[in-house]
């Protein structure tokens, strides 16, 4: 049986990342058809992977603190192409070279001068970053193909207001008691609003239940499976989450959102322009990894959310 050339992606990071990272994926199956793309990320993200419609199968890879992975667990020939959409340090550049690909496609580093790679800009939007990297290698890339498809599993809650209040960062997580103030007075409106929050995150979403008075129905905490999770976004009436991947996943299915951002800005991690989304930021930029929310996050008033989920389109104004 002829085995088909291989590309290995290496983007062991996060829900978020990997949907910043779809339009890049996407780029490298149309340019390369006739081979397997290996997607090297965290286990748990299989089945978005698998939505992409662009890697036809998941290298479980990963480590602490979302750093570059210490080996990968790759067999058979080297891989024909490999691609690092993980970062631009020397580690992931380097964990690649030592599969011996017949090809790396990398941004330049100072330290690795074989690398024909482009620059790096460090104020370039994510999903811009790696679809340049591939047209500098003569791969077309469209940093607006973010569309995944509508989910087949049904919605838990549809129609209803989404709330999550956890991020990846102590620094990027608006305060609860703000959550809850919001979720009281849309409630007020008449809309339903339910909370979710990663496996990690039980503690938080229930005090923001409890601050809000939700009942235990409209409670989504312990890490939704990612269909019901997708289900839950696409048929929301409006997501509204700090800068993480729910708000990358309400992208991803044209559901209209209001992403709180702070210490990082949105024309690094934003959704793309349109009226169906509103990222809210004042600025200015801090410390992605402080133990505590960000200034710029706290200058976010509930009346900003209020304000700028009641200025999308489609909205109800009971």
């Amino acid at each position: 049986m002829t085995v088909p050339p291989r590309i290995l992606v290496l983007r062991a990071l996060g829900l978020g990342d990997l949907l910043a990272g779809v339009p890049a994926l996407r780029a490298l199956r149309r340019a390369h058809p006739g081979h397997e793309t290996v997607l090297a990320a965290p286990a748990e993200l299989e089945p978005v992977a698998a939505v992409t419609g662009a890697v036809d199968r998941l290298l479980p890879a990963s480590a602490p603190g979302r750093e570059v992975p210490p080996s990968l667990d790759w067999s058979g020939p080297p891989p024909d192409i490999a691609v690092d959409l993980h970062g631009n340090g020397a580690a992931s550049h380097r964990l690649l070279m030592g599969l011996r690909p017949r090809k790396l496609l990398a941004f330049a580093h100072p330290d690795l001068p074989g690398i024909d790679g482009p620059p790096w800009y460090a104020e370039e939007h994510e999903r811009d970053r790696w679809c340049r990297l591939l047209q500098a290698y003569g791969i077309d890339a469209d940093p607006a193909d973010v569309r995944l498809p509508r989910p087949r599993t049904a919605s838990p809650a549809p129609g209803a207001v989404v709330l999550h209040p956890g991020a990846g960062s102590p620094a990027r997580c608006w305060p609860v008691e703000r959550y809850a103030a919001v979720a009281t007075e849309l409630r007020a409106r008449g809309l339903r609003v339910v909370v979710t929050g990663g496996a990690d995150e039980g503690d938080l979403v229930a005090r923001l239940a409890k601050q809000a008075g939700l009942p235990d129905t409209d409670v989504f905490g312990g890490g939704l499976p990612f269909g019901r999770l997708a289900a839950l976004v696409a048929d929301a009436h409006v997501v509204i989450s700090g800068d993480t991947g729910i708000a990358h996943l309400a992208v991803a299915h044209a559901t209209r959102s209001v992403t709180l951002f702070g210490p990082v800005p949105p024309s690094r991690w934003g959704p793309p322009p349109g009226p169906r989304h509103r990222a809210l930021w004042y600025g200015p930029e801090g410390d992605p990894h402080g133990r505590r929310p960000d200034p710029a996050l706290l200058r976010i008033t509930p009346g900003d959310v209020l304000r700028a989920a009641g200025r999308l389109p489609g909205t109800r104004h009971p």
